[in-house]
């Protein structure tokens, strides 16, 4: 998973950043709330707010929107999310978006979450990256490996 990661990274960067990009760590813990929103987008399909608390080496909030479809008490699912997240990663201000897609089926659970390109702000404008949600007896936690501009 994490050779994919990197890979996945990678081809995020701007073409003169690929020559020795400098990727940072993070890591930490989070609460998430999701709530139904109506109506439904179309039947069979579900719509959510996203709002998470992220702690650690993040410290911010975020804003978002879920769609889901399938049928996940059946083990067969999918969604897709954007999220803004707003706050401070390693001394830094600003913003960024997150951009989810998951699916769940007899295979196991797959999900890509990654920063929008383009979408920082603030010290954080030029942000690239990959951020991977761990869940664990009901608790959250994320590993965000990313670059950012010199």
């Amino acid at each position: 998973m994490a050779a994919m990661s990197l890979a996945v990274l990678l081809a995020f960067l701007p073409t003169q950043a690929k020559e020795h990009p400098v990727i940072h760590h993070a890591q930490g813990i989070f609460t998430v709330n999701v709530k139904p929103i109506s109506p439904a987008p179309a039947e069979g399909l579900a719509r959510f707010s996203i709002n998470k608390q992220i702690h650690g080496d993040m410290e911010a909030t975020t804003q978002g929107e879920m769609l889901s479809g399938g049928d996940p008490k059946q083990g067969m699912a999918g969604y897709v999310a954007i999220e803004r997240v707003t706050g401070t990663l390693a001394g830094k201000h600003g913003s960024f978006a997150l951009q989810h897609m998951a699916t769940m089926d007899a295979n196991g659970p797959q999900m890509t979450v990654i920063v929008v390109p383009g979408s920082g702000t603030g010290e954080l404008k030029g942000i690239a990256g990959m951020f991977v949600i761990h869940i664990e007896n009901g608790k959250h936690a994320y590993e965000l490996d990313y670059t950012l501009p010199e």
